[in-house]
């Protein structure tokens, strides 16, 4: 879990201080981790989910714990661990999470309009670039998925790889703003070559321009997400993760 040279946790209060805490990002994310489980058991075998997911049940099948429900409650016990090593209270502060949804919102906007910016730049490419969900069928499993995308990406690619990440540069002598920008940057790049892995993975197509165009506005969208993970939380970064989905798979804006 990440420890206090990953992401450093003030001890004031107020909705900036107070939406970052791990026990408020859970109580936050909750919702969207019950919809994707209850939907994807009620989807049954027309479900398919998130690539995220997939790996993480899969690394868990690997090791010997392959129980169904496992997955959601070790993503439920990390961010209880981790807000017992904070030392902050056991409570979530009143109107934080309605201001959460709505800072989620404006941020899903945020970077609907960096993908807008990043076409016009780059004009004759055309396209939207989804993040790691896949091809599901119906609009009720796209919505799935969108959702799954949100909380398990966010604890495969910031809460685990990018503490991880920053953990070992911390390690290995960089002092913490370099660690971070780093494993900012690996940890983007992982996340954006992700997208291409697997059955379910989109064509990698070298000399094709849409091909780069999806790879770097991937790119920058995990960026976009680090930086929200360091600064605003997990909950935060979850949040908007599956707001951008919904807003460009669901939405259509």
């Amino acid at each position: 879990m990440p420890d206090r040279t990953t992401v450093t946790l003030p001890s004031a209060t107020g909705y900036w201080v107070e939406s970052r805490w791990p026990l408020v990002s859970l109580v936050f994310v909750c919702p969207l981790l019950l919809a994707y489980e209850i939907g994807v058991l009620a989807l049954g075998p027309e479900a398919v989910r998130n690539g995220a997911d997939v790996w993480l049940r899969q690394l868990l099948d690997a090791i010997g714990f392959g129980q169904y429900f496992l997955l959601p409650v070790l993503t439920v016990c990390l961010l209880l661990a981790w807000h017992y090593t904070t030392g902050l209270p056991w409570r979530v502060p009143r109107g934080v999470l309605s201001g959460m949804l709505g800072e989620c919102l404006v941020l899903a906007l945020c970077l609907r309009v960096i993908l807008e910016v990043q076409g016009r730049l780059l004009a004759g490419i055309t396209g939207r670039a989804g993040l790691l969900t896949l091809d599901l069928s119906g609009l009720c499993g796209r919505a799935v998925g969108f959702l799954g995308a949100g909380v398990y990406e966010e604890l495969l690619f910031r809460l685990m790889l990018f503490s991880g990440a920053v953990w070992l540069l911390r390690r290995l002598g960089l002092k913490r703003p370099m660690a971070t920008a780093g494993s900012v940057v690996l940890t983007s790049l992982s996340f954006a070559g992700a997208h291409y892995i697997g059955p379910h993975g989109e064509p990698v197509a070298w000399s094709q321009g849409l091909f780069w165009f999806s790879f770097s506005f991937r790119f920058l969208a995990g960026v976009f997400f680090s930086l929200l993970f360091v600064y605003r939380g997990f909950g935060i970064a979850a949040g908007a993760h599956a707001g951008y989905d919904i807003l460009v798979g669901i939405v259509q804006f």
